[in-house]
């Protein structure tokens, strides 16, 4: 629960900045990716819904992807808000 209001938190701010922003995008599809999550741990044979997961992964790992080649800063601060990815530790 606690993410999920993380990320009506972030949504709320970006709502009124701007939509078209990466941290955006990355944001509405990390909330699909949980929605459709939840969505197949009921209905585990709805293949249609599997293959829109991973479309909308693929999409959302390359915009994280470009988002780390053009700013690590901005990078690391959106992985950590959306909890995402686990920090590695050497």
């Amino acid at each position: 629960m606690v993410k999920s209001s993380v990320i009506s938190i972030i949504a709320q701010k970006e709502n009124e900045e701007n939509r078209g922003s990466i941290e955006f995008q990355i944001l509405s599809f990390t909330a699909k990716i949980r929605r459709l999550t939840s969505h197949l741990e009921l209905h585990k044979k709805d293949f249609s819904s599997q293959r829109g997961l991973r479309k909308i992964l693929g999409k959302r790992q390359r915009l994280l992807a470009y988002l780390s080649k053009r700013s690590r800063g901005r990078y690391k601060e959106l992985i950590n808000e959306l909890a995402i990815r686990e920090i590695k530790t050497r």
